[in-house]
């Protein structure tokens, strides 16, 4: 099976390298013009976080399609973090321990990574297999969030990587060979 993922594309906060995970920001001009210049693979199915730049960006990549929508397919949330860049962050002790932590504690009063991580893998598992048996699919792509795509090629991509070896420009991701459980990566895009 063929499986394609997609960065959404820029949104303000990302221009501002702001933490943005559950606010739901549509993409930004400089965004949507981007996206509409690049080339994106076919697809037979369609899969989506239900955050605005994610459809905003299935939308202008498959005009007219249909797009699935998986509720946990959206972005971490950051917590206290959420919507804060780094300079903003600088001097807060929460978030030197986050960071002295290689970025495995949970955000205050947001997700736990891992838990973040487990939700995506169980997720891309069963939209997987709806698409293969409901619609018969042998080619998806996945419009998400570089979290949500880090979080499933650290799972199952060979050879194995680690989690932020897999991050992607907005608007870019990888064209994928999806087979016993198995990920291998054709190409980026």
């Amino acid at each position: 099976m063929k499986i394609n993922f997609i960065r959404h594309g820029k949104t303000v906060g990302n221009l501002e390298k702001r933490y943005i995970g559950r606010t739901d920001e549509p993409l930004c001009a400089e965004g949507i013009e981007e996206i509409k210049n690049y080339r994106y693979p076919s697809c037979d199915v369609i899969v989506s976080s239900p955050m605005k730049r994610c459809i905003q960006t299935a939308e202008i990549i498959y005009p007219k399609r249909t797009v699935l929508i998986y509720n946990d397919l959206r972005e971490c949330d950051f917590g206290d973090f959420e919507d804060r860049n780094y300079v903003e962050l600088s001097g807060n002790p929460d978030y030197q321990k986050w960071i002295d932590s290689n970025g495995t504690d949970t955000f205050p009063n947001g997700e736990n990574p891992y838990d973040f991580r487990r939700r995506c893998t169980e997720t891309f598992l069963k939209a997987v297999g709806r698409c293969s048996v409901v619609y018969y699919s042998k080619n998806i792509t996945f419009v998400v969030h570089g979290g949500t795509i880090m979080s499933v090629m650290e799972k199952f991509a060979v050879p194995k990587r680690d989690y932020y070896d897999f991050q992607v420009e907005n608007g870019h991701g990888f064209v994928t060979e999806y087979i016993d459980g198995k990920i291998t990566i054709l190409e980026e895009i």
